[in-house]
Parts: structure tokens; sequence; C-alpha cells
């Protein structure tokens, strides 16, 4: 056989062997809408897509066959992130072609709705800009959970609807399925497309209804507390309920209702988002009763003061610009890092219910804690598994939002639920501690008015006459009651004992060692009217009585001729005619058991003046923390005023401590002696 033929025969077999087709472009399919009249219709089915921008993108003579040149098809019912290009961020464009047939009798004018498009995107018509929705790079801006956009299209027939997308870099919680168009655009009359808008509305806003209830709720519930309050500041569990329910509410009404900048919202959600976790901790604190713990207060103002600085660097992190190409790892990075460490944070209210299983609660407390740590769970659990899940792919956090059931178009989750059982349980124990709380506080108020009582009854309604002198006294204490006294205790005919002095501390217990020296100095007068005797009586009765206090004293033994036996225990030495009277200093009362007190002799002559007083007169303090000073006040004597005017001096400069000044002038005993007390008027209740 010739060679040629023998090449052909083994050429033959190949002939049967099937060749391979190059591959063709599938050309884009024409969607006909047919009769289109007074319903609006999706425009679903297969749209041209293609990564990346170009001007050319919108032109309607583009060949934007599926497999030339980048272009492709998926549908506008997902995001493009579900559709094989996961994570992208940047620019796309979506195309279809449309033939557009109206109903007989119907004009052919359009609109167009687009129910949501992350994130910012425009609307072409055969290659002409129709709209522009947000803006895009290089400093792009559009709304956060915006429900849809109406464009109107004008008169239409056939052509190109093409739809350029720009998505913004993802944050740490995105898990890399989002961007561009999640439903497909309706298309209709603007009548249809206006009845189509208003179905979804009331399709969301009946979804919406326990929403609503529940932070308008928390609305009310937040004005109530706050003004309550604002009556009795010392409440502080009101205020973080206030403040709780404050943030819940603004959160609800920025991120899901208000139409402003996606940066901006982002940037005023975290210091919010902080005031919720922190007042909750607080809340807890109070509720639950751990303040008394040092260890569990100091750690939650510890982790309080992190969780505010971190989402405080988050929210600032937020308003810089993602899109810019240096920015976006150091912003995505800075996001990761803040978003872990403050989501740590937020399991603090965790632990602090795990402590409070060691009290014993009442029911509210117990609902507080059991719904707190509910929430607080199904607040961290699905944040910490979205973190990161555009890498991990991990769907466990989106698993965990899943709605449990629903009533009526409304979701409820696991968090809902749960947040909405501490609110309930919030309000609950905060009704049932403010009622324990004024019960607790009528009983204080009734302690305090038995102890003004008994001190209106220790101190006279009126000063004694002493024959050859003119007597004032001023009283104030600092608060309800104190711990100064005075005493003035005829002894003889002529002849008196007083006593003034100070009880260290304020308020009731101030006030109970006060009336247990009164009720020792009368008795140890009848026994001895000297006043080193008294002093030393005094202390007697006082050592190891006062928990670690003391009481200074002054006494005094008188009579009309000018005749002055004083004894000092650590008081304030008086003033006479200006100039301090020297005299032995001694410890005060209740220091030690045993301690001998000095007695120096005066004569007053006819027109001395002498001026008693307690240290409050001294330490008063002004707004520029000045003291009034020794200067000041020996400046004050020397003008010889009345006790009252003397006090009103000290108190108008800042009073800090309780004061009592007492004032004696010599007269002639033939001259008729006059006296000037001025005490605290007791309101009756």
């Amino acid at each position: 056989m010739p060679a040629f033929n023998i090449r052909f025969a083994l050429f033959l077999p190949l002939l049967a062997l099937p060749l391979p087709v190059s591959a063709t472009a599938q050309p884009a399919t024409l969607l006909q809408v047919q009769n289109l009249g007074k319903d609006a219709v999706a425009l679903n089915g297969p749209w041209q897509f293609h990564l990346g921008d170009a001007p050319s993108f919108a032109a309607p003579a583009l060949d934007d066959s599926a497999g030339n040149n980048g272009w492709e098809q998926i549908t506008a019912d997902a995001p493009w992130g579900a559709q094989g290009h996961r994570s992208y961020v940047g620019y796309a464009w979506y195309r279809k072609h449309i033939s557009i047939t109206p109903a007989p009798g119907v004009p052919p004018d359009w609109s167009l709705l687009i129910p949501h498009a992350e994130d910012v995107y425009a609307i072409y018509w055969n290659g002409r800009l129709i709209l522009t929705h947000g803006t895009f790079p290089p400093r792009p801006q559009f709304a956060w959970n915006e429900a849809g956009r109406v464009f109107h299209l004008g008169p239409l027939g056939n052509g190109v609807l093409a739809i350029r997308v720009y998505k913004y870099p993802l944050g740490s919680y995105d898990n890399g399925i989002e961007g561009g168009l999640s439903a497909p655009p309706i298309l209709g009359t603007p009548h249809a497309i206006q009845r189509e808008e208003a179905a979804n509305d009331y399709t969301r806003l009946r979804g919406s209804q326990f929403s609503f209830g529940t932070y308008s709720l928390e609305a009310l519930v937040m004005l109530l507390t706050f003004l309550l309050w604002w009556r009795d500041r010392s409440q502080a569990v009101l205020l973080s309920t206030a403040l709780f329910c404050f943030s819940q509410v603004a959160i609800f009404l920025i991120a899901g209702h208000t139409p402003i900048h996606f940066r901006l919202i982002q940037t005023l959600l975290e210091p919010l988002q902080a005031t919720m976790d922190v007042s909750l901790m607080v809340l807890l604190l109070w509720l639950l009763d751990l303040r008394s713990n040092p260890a569990l207060s100091r750690w939650t103002g510890i982790f309080a003061m992190a969780n505010i600085v971190l989402q405080l660097a988050d929210g600032a992190t937020c308003l810089l610009d993602w899109s810019n190409p240096h920015l976006t790892l150091f912003c995505q990075w800075s996001d990761a890092i803040c978003t872990v460490l403050y989501t740590i944070t937020e399991l603090w209210p965790v632990v602090l219910v795990l402590f409070a299983l060691r009290n014993r609660l009442d029911a509210p407390r117990w609902l507080v804690a059991g719904f707190a740590f509910l929430a607080q769970l199904a607040f961290f659990l699905p944040v910490t598994f979205s973190q990161g899940s555009r890498f991990t792919h991990w769907t466990l956090g989106n698993t965990l939002r899943l709605p449990l059931f629903a009533i009526a178009g409304n979701s409820f989750d696991a968090q809902t639920l749960s947040e909405f059982g501490l609110l309930l349980s919030i309000i609950y124990a905060v009704f049932s501690y403010s009622r324990q709380a004024l019960k607790r506080k009528q009983v204080i108020e009734r302690e305090l008015r038995s102890a003004q009582e008994l001190l209106q009854v220790l101190i006279p309604e009126a000063l004694p006459s002493l024959p050859g002198y003119a007597l004032t006294s001023s009283y104030q204490p600092a608060q309800e009651v104190g711990g100064d006294f005075f005493q003035i205790i005829p002894v003889s005919a002529g002849s008196y004992v007083i006593a003034l002095g100070d009880v260290s501390g304020k308020g009731l217990r101030a006030a109970m060692a006060v009336s247990l020296i009164v009720g020792a100095l009368r008795t140890l007068v009848e026994a001895d009217p000297s006043p080193s005797a008294i002093l030393a009586g005094l202390n007697r009765r006082l050592y190891n009585r006062l928990q670690g206090g003391f009481a200074t004293c002054l006494v005094l033994q008188l009579d009309a001729h000018g005749r002055c036996t004083i004894a000092n225990a650590g008081h304030p030495v008086p003033f006479l005619n200006g100039s301090e009277v020297a005299l032995t200093g001694s410890l005060p009362l209740g220091i030690l058991e045993s301690t001998n007190y000095e007695e120096s002799q005066l004569e007053l002559q006819i027109d001395d003046f002498l001026v008693l007083y307690s240290d409050g007169l001294l330490e008063a303090r002004n707004a520029q923390g000045e003291i009034f000073s020794f200067e000041r006040l020996a400046a004050l004597v020397a003008d010889r005023p009345s006790a009252d005017q003397a006090l009103r001096s000290a108190s108008a400069f800042g009073q800090e401590d309780d004061i009592t000044v007492l004032t004696l002038t010599r007269i002639a005993v033939d001259k008729e002696p006059t006296s000037e007390l001025i005490t605290p008027v007791l309101v009756p209740a």
C-alpha cells in the first residue's frame, strides 16, 4: 500500500472522535413585559452582571453576553456575595434588556422601585442617567437600612436598564454574602409603584408592632425614672434605669428609622451601646445587692471604663473613609480589635449575675438575674460567632438570630424575648427597690425627727438671765441634727456653770452622744460644780463610748461679780475683748481613761466682752477652699458682734460644720441682765 494511503487509513479513526467545541457567549435574555398596566411587575430572571466599573457598561449597544469580556448572569433576588462573589467590595454593574408594552389605554409612563441595594447605586436607561442614590467615592455616602427607593423613569419602550452599584468595605461583623441587589426591582406605573411601596411599608410596620410597643414602654419608663431621680438624686438606680431605657430607645430610632449617613449612624450607635452596657452593669450592682463587695465594684468600674473607651474608639474609626485604599486595612483591623475587646467587656454582667447567686435574692432580683444572664448570652454569642465569619464561613451567628416563632407578622428570636423579659424584670425590681428605699428613708426620717426633738429638748427654749451679764447665743447645725452642745446651769444664787462643747462627727451618732453628755452634765454639776471636776467626770463617762470619736468641751463657773473659773478639754479657747484667753490645754474627752484638767481664773470687768464658740466657726470654708481662720475671727469679735451676727458671718462665708456662738458682756450688777437665744426652728411634721 502506498505510504499516503497508509497515513490516510490511520487518520480515519480519528474522524470518529468528538471534536472540541469552542465556548460561545450566551446572549442576554430579553424580558418582554406585556400589557403593563395597573399591576406592577418584578424584574425577575437572569441579569447580566459584571464586576468592576466602566462608563461603557451603561451603553445600550454594549455586547454583554455572558462569557464575553467578564460578563455573567446572576439573579437580582439575592446579593452577589451569595452568588459566587463572596466578600467582594467595590463596583459592579447589573443590566437587563427589556421590552415594555403598555396595556390598552395606559400611557407609557413608568416608575421603578428598588427595594434594597448595598450601598450606593445609580439607575441608567439606554445609557441615560436617571438618578443616583447616595454618593459614590471618593467620599461615599449612603443611608442606613433604607427600606426602598422609587425612581421615575418616564415614557419607555424597548431598551436596557443598567444599575451601577458600589459596595462599601466590610466590617468585622459582615459575613461576606452582602452586596448589590437583594430583591428584584419592580416596574410599573407611578400609581402601581405607589401601591407597591405602601404595601411594603405596611408589611414592615406590621412586623414592627412589637418593637414599637416595647420601645414606647421603655420611653415611658425612661421619663418616669428620670423624673423620680430628679426629685431624689441619691437614687442612682433610677438614673441607671433611665439611661438604660434611653439608650435602647435611641438605638432603635437611629438604627432602624433614621435615614442618615451610614458612618455617622455607626459613630452615634457606639456611645449609645456603651451607655446601655454600663447602665446595665450599674443596675445589676444595685439591684442584686453587690455594692457591698469592694472588689466587684472596682472591677465593674474598670470594665465600664474599658467598654466606654473601646466603643468610642470604634465609633471614631467609623468616621474615617474606609473606601480610601490607604485606610481600608487600618480601619478594618481597628474595628475588629475594638469590637472583640468591648464584646468581652459585655460579658461582665454575666459575671455579676454569677456572683449574685450566692446572695439571698427576692423574686424581683431573681428575675433580673435570670433575664440579664439570658439577654447577655443571646447578644454575646451571635455577635461573637459573626466576627470574621467571611473568613471562617461560620453560620452559627446567623442561626442564633433566626426567629423562634412569629405572631401577626412580628418575629421573635432569643435576643428579642430575653431583652423584653429583662426590661419587665428591671421595671418590677426597680419598683420593688424604690418602695423598699422609700420605707427605709421614712424610718431614717423618723429617727432624725426623734433626734431633732431630743435636741430641741436639750437646748433650752430661753436662756436664764445671768445677773451682771448681757448674754447672746446662737446655734446652727450643719445637718438635720448636730454635735454641738451648750448648757447654762444655775449652781447657787448668782452663780452659774456654762458648758459649751463639740462631739466629733455629725448627724445622728453625734446627736446621741450629745444627749449622753447633757444628761451627765447636770448630774455632775449637782455633785461638784468646779469645771475641772465636771470635765473629769465627763471624760470617765465617755471613755470607750464614742466608737473611736471624742468630744471637746469648755466649762466656766462665774458669778455676778465677774469671778470666772475655766477649764478646757481640747476646745477652742474663748476671746476676751478681741484677744484669746491664755488657758492650759488638755486632751479632749473620751481619749484616755484618766485625764487631769487644770483650771484658770479670770476677773471680768465692767464692759468686758467674752466670746465662746465651737470650731465650726473657724472651719467655715468658701468656694475657693479658704477657711474662715483665726485672723478673720479676731477681726470679727473685735467689733463685739452678737452671737447671731458672728454665726451669720461664718455661715455666709461657707458653713461645713455645726456652729455655736455664746457671748457674755459684763454689766453692772444693778443693771437689768438680758439674754438672747437663736436656735433652729423645728418644723412640725
